[in-house]
């Protein structure tokens, strides 16, 4: 918490011939296994980590609030074109980072197994760039869910300017009070938000709307070890109200519902290539934001983009695809090979 605050404080700077990059990165190599352990050194932090994450209606629209509803021109200055906020999939790690988001979207539309004319739900839609990527490509209906105003505003400008008002739906709405069906439903970067206290409730909630079959496919940060808390300065910062899972706290939850785990993949790195890339397209427009909202905020940006960066590249983050069915367990395939195929 102190090395986040007294760096946007202008505390300190790395030294000549260094950048935050490496600082936090040699910090993260010599301290990690050390705060890892320590962070669950007792009850007490556990308890705290859930009742952190505790999300009740209010609590989530304020949370969403707090980050996504930032200006528009910092997200569309750090993102890829079509301002996909969620880690890319780089096939080739020397793609740049449209290849890589448009690459994302293609492995994300054939593990849905669609066909045109299918209703698709995109729980948490964000500027509503896989909903309309999803009907543009695949001539799926989509109904896009987010609880930021700001979002929702570009989202359907966005589908207006691309002619698809016909074929996607975008509505300001949390997920646990939206009561349609759906042929799919897909959720990308948007289960680290849910909250501890909330996984049953949110597997409870994809099994609602999915009809029987139907598939659906989550995207999520996880931790590859035992999940503690949400480091204390992102927590405070960024993303009030998150909890990053483990593969054993989002199991549990999924066989609470009537989803079945088709296949879970894990992407390693991928998100710590994507968190470089949008920090030089900050860093490339850095002086655009010193003037307003001012130095202090661009402190604040860059040391989240590495911090995040590092916990990547050092730490035991990385991305989760789980990929679910509901009855028929035919409609996908028995092997991977299909994603693959040209």
């Amino acid at each position: 918490m102190n090395l986040g605050k007294t760096y946007v404080d202008g505390g300190w700077k790395p030294g000549t011939g260094s950048d935050l990059h490496s600082v936090l990165h040699v910090l993260r190599v010599n301290f990690e296994k050390i705060l890892t352990r320590n962070r669950w050194s007792t009850l007490s932090q556990s308890v705290t980590a859930l009742f952190r994450s505790w999300n009740s209606l209010v609590a989530s629209r304020r949370n969403v609030a707090h980050h996504y509803d930032l200006d528009e021109t910092l997200f569309r200055t750090c993102l890829d074109h079509d301002m996909h906020y969620s880690c890319a999939y780089f096939r080739n790690p020397n793609a740049d980072l449209e290849q890589a988001q448009r690459a994302k979207c293609r492995h994300i539309a054939r593990k849905l197994c669609l066909r045109p004319g299918l209703r698709v739900l995109d729980i948490g839609c964000g500027w509503g760039s896989l909903a309309l990527y999803l009907a543009e490509h695949h001539q799926v209906h989509v109904t896009g869910l987010t609880l930021s105003v700001e979002q929702l505003k570009v989202a359907k400008q966005r589908a207006i300017e691309r002619g698809l008002s016909d074929k996607v739906n975008f509505q300001l709405q949390d997920y646990r009070q939206h009561q349609a069906q759906y042929d799919r439903v897909v959720s990308v970067g948007k289960f680290e938000n849910v909250g501890k206290a909330a996984y049953r409730k949110f597997f409870a909630c994809v099994d609602r709307a999915l009809n029987n079959p139907g598939i659906a496919l989550i995207h999520a940060i996880a931790d590859q070890q035992r999940a503690g808390a949400v480091n204390p300065w992102i927590r405070q910062h960024i993303f009030p109200g998150g909890h990053i899972p483990s593969a054993g706290q989002v199991a549990p939850a999924i066989e609470q519902s009537r989803l079945a785990i088709a296949d879970l993949e894990c992407w390693r790195g991928h998100y710590a290539l994507t968190l470089a890339e949008w920090n030089r397209r900050f860093q490339d427009n850095r002086d655009r934001f010193a003037s307003k909202p001012g130095e202090a905020f661009c402190r604040m940006w860059e040391f989240y983009l590495v911090l995040c960066q590092t916990a990547f590249e050092v730490g035991h983050l990385a991305v989760h695809h789980w990929q679910l069915c509901k009855g028929d367990p035919t409609a996908i395939p028995i092997t991977r090979d299909y994603l693959y195929a040209d």
